[in-house]
């Protein structure tokens, strides 16, 4: 049993399996494809992009989300649900309620994007803007659902939640079945911690990589603390991992099945992202562009990397256009005559 885990909270593969069934009625199984360039130019192996930037609403967030409102009871629907969310967890209940005919509430920050606040509108939510990060809202969420009896969907930290999300891990072994690492972004820790549960059932050595923004770390903080801690230091590109505080069901999974976290910052992100632009022709959030910008900066040693077989998640690619444009100008400045920048 896992450390800390009551013993109705843990995720198995069954669970996994179970969730596969589920979700596969509603979700696309994205594709696995590989990047040429990282493998020739960056790692000197085999690195296969995961997109779900593909998958409805634009993340991985719709499975976990779907998987978790289709194993609530009648009662708890019909008192609507309510959730917390960045924006991307947001579209995935909003989607989710919407084929369902379920009232859907979702809290999102002053931080949240706008698009991201548009679209969980265009699904039918009703979108309640609180709080100034991810953390506040997530708190208000707790207090609006005691007002009004609404069903919580927790964004991570919930059991159905969390295998749902681990479906990715399967998908991932379908096509590669001696895939050697993994990397995977991580906030609240739901997505790593599903797709580490069905990776490490299959083979206990596949090498399971998290990757944080240097500016908002809190499981990278917690593993290491070896408690839960927070860690929000400033801003992040990275807004669908804005998260400050893990979830009590998530940090004991990954502290126990994820073989390390790494952090990379801001211009590591932006980089990540305008490579996988232009490169790769993926249009990826600053979330979805981590396991990237981790590769590109070197954060993972090279005996997990070089002449292995390695999938990089491309967790999401809900990403402003004002945002894509400021980072085309950030690194694609015009040159001056005498080599100088523009």
């Amino acid at each position: 049993m896992l450390k800390g885990v009551g013993i109705d909270n843990i995720v198995d593969i069954h669970d996994i399996e179970e969730a596969k069934s589920i979700v596969g009625k509603y979700a696309r199984k994205t594709p696995l494809v590989q990047s040429m360039f990282l493998s020739r130019n960056v790692v000197g192996g085999d690195v296969y992009l995961k997109l779900e930037n593909m998958q409805l609403t634009g993340s991985f967030k719709f499975r976990g989300a779907n998987n978790k409102i289709n194993h609530l009871s009648k009662e708890e629907l019909d008192r609507g649900v309510i959730t917390a969310s960045a924006g991307n967890h947001a579209q995935g209940v909003a989607l989710t309620g919407h084929l369902l005919g379920i009232d859907t509430t979702v809290v999102m920050p002053d931080e949240a994007p706008q698009m991201k606040r548009d679209a969980t509108r265009g699904y039918g939510a009703e979108v309640d803007i609180h709080g100034a990060t991810f953390d506040d809202a997530h708190q208000w969420m707790f207090e609006r659902a005691e007002k009004e009896g609404k069903t919580i969907v927790d964004p991570f930290n919930d059991k159905y939640v969390i295998a749902g999300q681990g479906t990715i891990g399967l998908e991932i072994l379908d096509d590669i079945w001696d895939v050697d690492t993994v990397i995977i972004p991580v906030g609240g820790g739901g997505l790593i911690s599903g797709m580490a549960t069905a990776l490490k059932s299959f083979n206990p050595n596949i090498h399971i990589v998290g990757v944080q923004s240097e500016n908002v770390h809190g499981m990278y903080a917690s593993v290491k603390a070896g408690q839960i801690t927070k860690h929000h230091d400033d801003f992040t590109l990275a807004d669908g991992t804005d998260v400050a505080v893990p979830g009590d069901i998530t940090f004991p999974i990954v502290s126990e099945l994820v073989d390390e976290i790494v952090l990379v910052n801001e211009e590591e992100i932006a980089h990540a992202m305008k490579d996988l632009l232009q490169r790769t022709k993926v249009v990826a959030e600053g979330a979805g562009a981590l396991p990237v910008a981790a590769l590109e900066s070197h954060k993972i040693d090279d005996r997990w990397l070089k002449n292995k077989k390695t999938v990089a998640m491309v967790s999401g690619g809900n990403v402003d256009l004002n945002r894509v444009s400021q980072i085309i100008d950030q690194f694609l400045k015009p040159v001056k005559a005498d080599g100088g920048i523009g």
